[in-house]
């Protein structure tokens, strides 16, 4: 049965790896209306799909994001590189983030980057973060068959074939998840310090009150010591 999981889990690897991400050379040289975007991005994230019938990115999203002051508004309805490459950076995010915390990230690039009159351009980030992401999926396989073997030893003693089976299956997303979880808090948290002004702001005026409570705990546990 291992070699069998191992055999998929490899071919899975394999296939998220071989995944073809939007590429900054991907991107048309000319401005796109509406219809042209949503076509361009169904079939160059067709594979990110879980299910055939799973919406993408649609006209009402794109119509949200702008109202929402993620993504400015069109010049004469047509959408240019630059709205692509935010388009592309909210898509990833959102699908992770809340939408206040995606707002926090692609806002200031979108008020610093935007637009042809920028030192640097939305195209020269897009093209490192493409590159450097290419980078790092390669330890992606390593990575995922350390945590598969770590889920094989766990649960080896286990009699039932299928309990074991399972236990397999469950420590391993469990390992996957935890991954995530982690990574998560540590975007919100760099979020929540960094981007957010208000919530800043906020911790800021907590600090000290989270201070006492802590010198209380302490004094309450020497208490019990004693």
């Amino acid at each position: 049965m291992e070699s069998q999981w191992k055999y998929y889990l490899r071919k899975l690897v394999e296939n998220l790896e071989a995944t073809n991400y939007i590429g900054p050379n991907d991107i048309p040289n000319i401005d796109l209306y509406m219809d042209q975007v949503t076509k361009f991005m169904d079939e160059h994230l067709e594979q990110s799909k879980r299910y055939d019938d799973d919406k993408l990115l649609t006209k009402t999203m794109i119509n949200n994001y702008t109202k929402s002051n993620l993504l400015p508004s069109p010049v004469k309805k047509k959408y240019s590189k630059d709205h692509m490459y935010l388009l592309v950076f909210i898509y990833y995010l959102k699908s992770f983030l809340s939408i206040n915390d995606v707002q926090h990230i692609v806002g200031p690039m979108k008020d610093m980057f935007f637009g042809e009159d920028k030192e640097m351009g939305l195209e020269e980030i897009y093209r490192e973060i493409f590159e450097m992401e290419t980078v790092v999926s390669k330890d992606l396989s390593k990575d995922v068959m350390k945590k598969f073997d770590r889920s094989k030893r766990i649960f080896a003693d286990v009699e039932g074939e299928k309990e074991q089976e399972f236990l397999s299956i469950f420590s391993f997303i469990s390992m996957l998840s935890f991954d995530v979880y982690l990574k998560k808090q540590m975007i919100e948290q760099i979020i929540d310090d960094f981007l957010d002004p208000e919530q800043a702001s906020k911790k800021e005026d907590e600090k000290p009150a989270k201070e006492e409570k802590k010198a209380e705990k302490k004094k309450a546990v020497k208490k019990e010591k004693k």
